[in-house]
């Protein structure tokens, strides 16, 4: 199981998946689940600052970039801007580098292709110390 800082105390990781594409939220759901991660869903940005405005806590937020009502650039610099300190790794299909650029440039701590796969949730894992 994955646990909270690489601790061995058994805290589990929770993490937010924030996408507006409900095949794409099942799968990343369906990975972080077989990882041992407790895992919500947000259909965009709006709904996963609201979470985070009603007290709601994720040590990890895989974010969308394109989505309806609040797009994951605005959504990741609104949560920036109210002190998240959570890991937000944004999630695209997006390849052109300006792109990315522009979504990393917002606050974000990495960014991954979609859809993710197993080896490259455990990549991020690695990267953010959450397993050894």
């Amino acid at each position: 199981m994955a646990t909270s800082n690489g601790s061995s105390t058994g805290t589990k990781i929770t993490a937010l998946v924030v996408d507006d594409d409900r095949v794409i939220n099942a799968i990343h759901c369906k990975l972080l689940n077989k990882l041992g991660i407790e895992n919500h869903v947000a259909a965009n940005g709006k709904e996963a600052v609201d979470l985070h405005c009603s007290g709601k806590k994720f040590d990890l937020i895989l974010m969308d970039r394109d989505m309806p009502i609040m797009n994951g650039i605005e959504a990741t610099r609104e949560l920036r801007a109210m002190g998240v300190r959570s890991i937000i790794v944004g999630v695209s299909t997006r390849s052109i580098k300006q792109e990315i650029q522009e979504f990393m440039d917002s606050g974000l701590d990495d960014y991954q292709e979609k859809p993710l796969t197993s080896s490259k949730v455990i990549s991020i894992l690695h990267k953010i110390n959450f397993v050894d």
